[in-house]
């Protein structure tokens, strides 16, 4: 995933609250039949939430998509509107959100107190008034990644986060980038410190099986290496990229690329323990990308995926 990605999402981290959820009572919930969702990142279309959000959310309605995922959370608002107002025009569109991206960076956790701000709080806060299921942070500040102490301690306010997240019924979670794939500390790849680190019960993963090529990962590899632990997907094809693009691959249609889109997604069901199948396509080889998002759905439904 590119630097203005990432320098997007951290511009967004900046009540309805359910009964208090206890470990068992979430194991009992995560171990029941859960229905598969299919949805798509609102990052794939970034310029056209922009500049016409109810417009482009009516057309995603229009194409079959019932599920979104949003990455624009900035002053308590979704894309301009408070968590009530999203949630509202979600629900006239007949649309749910079960998962959202805001980066929870140090701005978050009080170290002197041992707790989270205020921002962290009315980010959880906004994300139970959405409906979401998960609350994802898909970055790690490279500050905490200096240390393989320092990334653990970090690793705790993980586990902290869940503990909040369960108190509104929900559940934290982690989406990763590539550097966690090449990255180490004492030996020991981001990837393999954070799974080793972070209690499942609290914290979900959001395997991105696009972004870690780029970082070396295999996605099929990681997993079977952590069965039951990648609750959400998402779901992206890649190519080699463009001259200036940054990366060595970027992404494209689904089922175009070198990735087994369509193996990836049934090993993520049946090993990986997967129920969200989020679409992402960052990059378009000159197509539109509202054009894109639908061709990609089009394609989950003839692999029997539908929204």
């Amino acid at each position: 995933m590119n630097s203005s990605r990432r320098s997007f999402l951290q511009k967004g981290a900046i009540a309805l609250g359910a009964a208090a959820f206890t470990s068992s009572t979430w194991e009992a919930l995560a171990n029941a039949k859960a229905k598969k969702i299919v949805g798509v990142q609102l990052y794939s279309i970034r310029e056209d939430m922009k500049a016409d959000p109810m417009g482009t959310l009516t057309k995603l309605a229009e194409m079959g998509y019932k599920y979104v995922e949003h990455a624009n959370y900035v002053n308590r608002k979704f894309y301009g509107w408070s968590a009530q107002e999203f949630r509202k025009r979600l629900d006239g569109l007949g649309m749910k959100m079960p998962s959202g991206h805001t980066v929870m960076g140090k701005q978050h956790w009080d170290e002197s107190k041992k707790e989270f701000t205020d921002l962290w709080k009315y980010t959880v806060e906004d994300a139970a008034v959405c409906g979401q299921e998960i609350v994802i942070s898909p970055s790690l500040d490279k500050s905490i990644r200096t240390s393989s102490s320092l990334f653990k301690t970090y690793m705790d306010v993980f586990n902290k986060s869940g503990e909040l997240c369960q108190k509104s019924g929900m559940r934290f979670g982690y989406h990763n980038h590539d550097f966690e794939f090449s990255e180490k500390l004492d030996g020991v790849t981001l990837f393999d410190l954070i799974m080793e680190n972070t209690d499942s019960k609290l914290v979900a993963q959001q395997l991105d099986i696009g972004n870690m090529i780029n970082g070396g990962g295999v996605p099929a590899d990681i997993l079977k290496k952590y069965p039951g632990r990648f609750v959400s997907m998402h779901v992206k094809d890649e190519i080699a990229a463009a001259p200036g693009h940054g990366e060595k691959y970027e992404s494209t249609i689904l089922g175009t690329g070198i990735i087994s889109v369509l193996d990836m997604v049934k090993l993520g069901e049946k090993k990986g323990g997967t129920k969200h199948f989020i679409i992402e396509q960052e990059s378009y080889q000159g197509k539109k990308p509202i054009d894109c998002v639908k061709e990609d759905l089009e394609i989950m439904k003839k692999w029997g995926y539908v929204s």
